[in-house]
């Protein structure tokens, strides 16, 4: 774990082991933080806190630009690493790399337009100031399923805006968390500005998130269950969060798309990190005209993928993170099956060979899907693609907004006005038109009801970690 600027074990020497989720082989240990280490890092955080947020934001770019460059130096390893021990093939975790990094120069820059205004104010001796400041110390908890950039989309605007972070990366995933603390080492940040826990269970390290005063901030990228019990406790105690949590994206394909095209982008967006990305389409609504050309051009390209280990480069669909995954996924599709679905393609685990080893499941298409199967409520989080009939515009936009959810969306269409109106009404906090990939370090992230609060990302992303500060002159 790094602490203080130094790297340390947990008390007591505890470790835990880290498995390849295609193999199923050890790749290496790390400490197994708790209460304790949680307690300190936060300590080591609030000590250097007065030190860091009164640097100047030139000096907070700096700081962050030399990390971006590092990362960059480092990619194709931060890669390699993530693909061994993620599981996501290595085009993908290139690509993951780049995005991470996407960020670190973004609030590079965000770091120097932080501004504040003046107000006018109703008496003539007196003037209104806002500034804006960093709200303290901030904790993090990241996902495995986007073990580098979740860090750098939560640390790069923490310390831009002046911020000191505590992180705790997901227990599947912590080597490529330490290896980005590696990062922010080699770019020279003072000791106590970015810390890292390491732990097997995350719940004492989370309740000592959430309850150590000196905490102002909890930032948390997981499941709605836990961003739900974290931002309640977090409440008790007057703690500021932002919330990126699960997604139920619904896939609108109208008559007059190309239902080709359609069927191209809808087949690399689901299959995109093997159906594990909270923005995945989870249920794809084609009307009814589309319905025959979508289901046969995505079944041949399905047909053509390949799965297996990430370092592998013929391969195109990697393992999922661990065996509870691979029941669910396999529960979903076996009840919708059971209820009338069709497996188009695949429907089944995959354990021939060397993927016997790992947790892999076969990329999935299933046809007949109705609103009795469990997978048109449930987020799958796997490689399994439904394909709903939908007849007129109305219905299929009452169907999508029929979800706790409220993520992603994507809608293909040749009407500008059918689009203006579907980005309009769909209740979605990003919405791809012909766009499988409307995500950018740029552009703000995150969405409504329990898909989370706050947003990460663009010029947003950085006011979360802000406090608004009115000061008022009698002249």
């Amino acid at each position: 774990m790094y602490i203080d600027g130094q790297w340390v074990q947990a008390d007591g020497g505890r470790t835990f082991p880290v498995t390849n989720p295609a193999t199923g082989e050890e790749i290496g240990r790390v400490p197994d933080g708790g209460t304790a280490e949680a307690r300190a890092a936060i300590a080591a955080a609030e000590a250097a806190f007065a030190g860091w947020s009164r640097t100047t934001a030139y000096q907070r770019s700096a700081f962050l630009y030399r990390a971006w460059q590092i990362m960059l130096e480092r990619k194709e390893d931060l890669a390699r690493l993530m693909s061994t021990e993620q599981g996501k093939p290595l085009k993908a975790a290139r690509n993951e790399v780049q995005y991470g990094a996407d960020f670190l120069l973004w609030y590079a820059e965000e770091a120097k337009r932080v501004y504040g205004e003046t107000i006018p104010a109703p008496r003539g001796d007196q003037r209104f100031v806002v500034l804006k400041q960093p709200v303290g110390v901030v904790a993090a908890v990241t996902p495995w399923n986007y073990p580098i950039s979740m860090i750098t989309r939560k640390v790069g605007p923490a310390l831009a805006a002046g911020c000191t972070v505590v992180l705790k990366p997901a227990e599947a995933t912590p080597l490529c968390a330490v290896e980005m603390f590696r990062v922010f080492e080699a770019a020279g940040l003072p000791k106590g500005v970015v810390n890292l826990v390491t732990a097997l269970d995350p719940k004492p390290v989370g309740e000592e998130f959430v309850t150590n005063p000196v905490v102002r901030k909890i930032t948390f990228t997981g499941s709605t269950p836990v961003g739900k019990m974290l931002a309640s406790q977090a409440a008790a105690n007057m703690k500021r969060v932002s919330l990126e949590l699960g997604g139920h994206a619904p896939f609108l394909v109208f008559d007059d798309a190309d239902a080709e095209h359609a069927a191209k982008g809808a087949s690399l967006v689901k299959f995109l990190n093997t159906g594990q990305a909270c923005i995945s389409p989870n249920r794809f609504f084609v009307h009814r005209s589309q319905v025959e050309r979508f289901t046969a051009v995505f079944a041949e390209r399905v047909a053509k993928m390949k799965a297996g280990s990430g370092l592998d480069d013929s391969v195109t669909i990697g393992p999922l993170v661990n065996e509870a995954a691979v029941a669910k996924v396999e529960a979903q599709v076996q009840d919708a099956v059971a209820k009338g679905a069709t497996a188009v393609a695949g429907g089944a685990r995959l354990t021939e060979g060397a993927l016997a080893q790992g947790h892999f499941f076969a990329p999935t298409l299933l046809a007949g899907v109705t609103p009795e199967m469990r997978i048109y409520r449930e987020e799958t989080f796997g490689p399994v693609a439904p394909v709903i009939v939908f007849d007129d515009e109305d219905e299929v936009l009452r169907m999508a907004n029929d979800t706790s959810y409220g993520l992603a969306a994507y809608v293909y269409t040749r009407d500008i006005g059918r689009a203006w109106r579907c980005m309009e009404a769909l209740r979605f906090g990003i919405v791809g038109i012909n766009d499988i990939n409307p995500t950018a370090a740029a552009a703000p992230f995150g969405g409504m009801k329990d898909s989370g609060l706050g947003r990460e990302g663009g010029h947003e992303g950085i006011d979360e970690y802000l406090e608004t500060k009115l000061a008022g002159f009698s002249v």
